[in-house]
């Protein structure tokens, strides 16, 4: 790949990775890599890729396994291993299963099999987060349909089977510990996972795959940590796709060696409704009308992300226009003493903190800023230890549905409730779009409760994320994907 001499931090940034490649950050297996995908990722698995932790996301980044449905790249749900579902007037689900599904190892897959992986998901500690406060329970009625029943009627199930966490795995991968299946050969993605660990995976096509065969002879997977390293592999030919590419890495690539896609992932300040200053609402007014998110987008994420008005980011048609809230005048910050807090696994955060900071100062409050990373700090920020907060969330969470977002973010018993929020009205409002059936209904109810929240001043919007993904020459069909749950597919074509 190609390096100007006039980017010199680029140019650095190579050097390290040649040096980290050295040292042996790529692996080949000693094997013929002709007409096969090398990959770099970033986050490495914890628990050998199974399903019930956060490494499902893997899987089905490299294409390895799949659920039930899928959501495009409009958020739209399609049809993935189910064709097909019904909601019964007694809100049960019924799912009509593809006939020609064969699991990697070979074993067809059946309504029996569906149903015992839905019902290992839901007995898994701790429970995918895409079943939270839903009951399921889950029965073959003939070969290829499946009976769902979730206690309460629940409207968005088919949302909720999308999720990876859900994958559907065959019988053998629960043989050994049900609670932490084993996906090696055991998935029914155009490629089977054939060996992790060490840092590694690999993949052969699966010539059998239901949607026609795979364009690649496999995937050979490297997990790796260090951001110039990954970009680097892809400069010096060690790898063909690398995905979260760092903005400081961004720009110094090549138009065409960078796909960037708009995510449901927003950066904001989160105030401390629960103590300390920001118990006030005209203080939290006060910093909410100080901070200036254009030169957080411009400036820190170099024009690499979109600047937002609230909850919600462009990539949600459904948000696009909404009304603006009115809040509390103003107050007097006279030297209030806080302390701004954000984590440095995501490099930009740091320096939104040190750019907000200075924003609160100008405005007449005294600011400590604490950067520490994410699971240092994860008690304290659960805890409300922190006066303010710049994070990162995906709006859209496990379901594409904002209202499940708002129900941990926004709620009184939410579970990722870092503004230590409660108001009982919006309380109500989130309760009433659960029960919405139609997601146009739901839509239109979030963006109520948006309006709401906002009004409170206990969010400070900053920006909107993309996603960005470094690709090598020749390598086409590389999923862009909003909710980066796929990369790599049946259509992804080496080099």
């Amino acid at each position: 790949m190609r390096v100007s001499p006039s980017r010199g931090p680029a140019l650095l940034g190579a050097l390290t990775a040649l040096v980290l490649l050295a040292t042996g950050c790529f692996t080949d297996g000693g094997q013929d890599t002709e007409g096969r995908l090398g990959v770099a990722l970033a986050f490495p698995p914890v628990k050998q890729m199974s399903p019930f932790s956060d490494d499902a996301l893997l899987l089905g980044r490299v294409g390895a396994a799949e659920p039930l449905t899928r959501l495009d790249e409009e958020g739209e749900l399609q049809p993935l291993l189910a064709q097909d579902w019904d909601q019964d007037e007694d809100g049960a689900w019924t799912l009509q299963l593809r006939e020609d599904v064969t699991f990697h190892d070979g074993t067809p897959m059946e309504a029996e099999h569906v149903a015992d992986a839905l019902e290992h998901a839901s007995a898994a500690s701790p429970r995918p987060r895409a079943l939270a406060g839903t009951d399921l329970e889950a029965d073959a009625e003939d070969e290829h349909t499946v009976r769902i029943e979730t206690g309460e009627a629940d409207p968005i199930l088919p949302q909720r089977l999308s999720a990876p966490e859900l994958a559907i795995l065959a019988p053998s991968a629960y043989e050994e510990d049900p609670a932490a299946p084993d996906p090696v050969g055991a998935g029914t993605g155009p490629f089977e996972l054939t060996e992790v660990g060490g840092g590694s995976a690999t993949l052969e096509a699966h010539t059998g795959y239901w949607n026609g065969a795979p364009s690649a002879q496999g995937v050979d997977v490297d997990f790796v940590e260090n951001d110039a390293s990954r970009v680097g592999g892809l400069r010096t030919g060690e790898v063909d796709v690398v995905d979260a590419v760092p903005i400081v890495e961004a720009e110094a690539m090549d138009e065409d060696e960078l796909v960037e896609v708009p995510i449901p992932r927003t950066v904001g300040v989160l105030l401390n409704n629960e103590s300390g200053a920001f118990t006030d609402p005209g203080l939290r007014a006060a910093a909410a009308g100080a901070v200036d998110n254009a030169p957080v987008a411009e400036g820190v994420y170099e024009g690499r992300a979109d600047a937002v008005e609230g909850l919600y980011g462009p990539v949600s048609d459904w948000a696009v226009q909404r009304p603006r809230p009115e809040g509390a005048d103003p107050g007097d910050a006279g030297g209030e003493a806080i302390t701004l807090a954000t984590y440095d696994d995501r490099p930009e955060l740091p320096e939104a903190a040190s750019a907000v900071a200075e924003d609160l100062r100008s405005a007449g409050f005294e600011v400590e800023v604490t950067v520490q990373d994410f699971a240092t700090m994860e008690t304290d920020l659960m805890e409300g230890a922190y006066d303010a907060v710049i994070g990162t969330r995906s709006y859209l969470v496990e379901t594409n549905d904002p209202v499940n977002y708002l129900a941990s973010d926004w709620s009184c018993e939410g579970s990722y409730n870092l503004a230590r929020f409660c108001e009982e009205d919006i309380d109500t409002m989130i309760a009433e779009a659960a029960g919405h059936t139609e997601p146009e209904e739901r839509h239109e109810a979030a963006v109520e409760i948006e309006e709401a929240v906002l009004a409170t001043d206990s969010f400070v919007p900053l920006v909107a994320e993309r996603a960005r993904v470094g690709v090598a020459e020749g390598v086409e069909g590389v999923a862009q994907d909003p909710l980066e749950r796929t990369l790599v597919t049946e259509r992804t074509q080496a080099p």
